[in-house]
């Protein structure tokens, strides 16, 4: 492929496993960041459009993940779309989440967006990262502060999914000679609830339990990890979605599309204490 694949969010969870990926495939990628370092970065900044222009140029393809923390992502995805279309911009797959349907505030307004707006695209629409047991994420930091992991779930369960298969089924999406045009739901192997999660992180030496709380407690905890209040607000809303049984389902996508089967949660938190990263990532 000639032209290059635009990666937003590219240091990001899965928008760096996506560059890396395409990267080994021998694709040229252009990986959009504000800070920009390595040969193939860009500098990019949502609230820049000065940066867009340069960005799109010469990009038939890309990944779109919307500007991290913001409640009403809308106004600055829509102005950056029709910059990217007016360049020649094509197939967009657009990151999303299993929680947000099409037409729901926030990113279920993008869905429309890109559908609409775009000759070739995709909605990814993932569960829960198993990521996010790990590094930096509020979820993580109780883990290793205070041993426990911290929700509004109850006992709800999810279908939490490794970055690196969403990686893989973004990729496919990017480059499948014919383009999907649809929404894809994406989860792992099996559907957990956190207290499960806490019982895989013991089982592996490293002591947890699953600390329930409110969805006002939770958004607090939210606000004080750094979240703005209305995104705070918003996640934490999502945790009573969980506990009322809205993610507890599993999806072939990843097997369909991919031809692998998806990580297990186990295999994510066994190679994080091992230090190593999983074989699908």
């Amino acid at each position: 492929m000639a032209e290059p694949i635009l990666v937003t969010g590219a240091t990001g969870t899965t928008g760096g496993r996506l560059v890396r990926r395409l990267l080994a495939a021998g694709h040229e990628v252009r990986a959009a960041s504000r800070n920009p370092g390595a040969a193939n970065q860009v500098r990019f900044d949502w609230a820049d459009p000065g940066t867009h222009a340069a960005a799109v140029a010469g990009v038939r393809r890309m990944y779109l993940v919307a500007p991290p923390g913001v409640a009403d992502p809308l106004p600055l995805v829509a102005e950056f779309l029709r910059t990217a279309l007016a360049a020649g911009l094509a197939r967009v797959v657009l990151l999303s989440s299993s929680a947000v349907p099409e037409g729901a505030p926030a990113l279920g307004e993008l869905h429309a967006l890109v559908r609409l707006q775009c000759p070739e695209w995709t909605v990814l629409r993932p569960s829960w990262f198993m990521q996010n047991f790990l590094g930096d994420h509020p979820l993580a930091v109780g883990l290793r502060e205070r041993g426990e992991l911290v929700s509004a779930t109850g006992t709800g369960r999810i279908g939490f999914i490794d970055a690196g298969d969403i990686a893989a089924v973004a990729g496919h999406a990017l480059l499948a000679e014919t383009p999907l045009n649809t929404e894809l739901v994406l989860t792992g192997p099996e559907a957990l609830s956190y207290a499960d999660a806490a019982a895989i992180w013991t089982e592996l030496g490293v002591p947890a339990r699953h600390h329930a709380v409110s969805v006002t407690e939770l958004t607090q905890r939210h606000i004080a990890a750094g979240y703005p209040p209305d995104f705070a607000a918003l996640l934490a809303g999502l945790d009573e979605d969980i506990r009322q049984g809205a993610e507890d389902r599993v999806t072939d996508t990843v097997r369909r599309l991919t031809g692998r089967e998806p990580c297990a949660l186990r295999t994510v938190l066994l190679g994080a204490t091992a230090g190593q990263v999983p074989a699908n990532g």
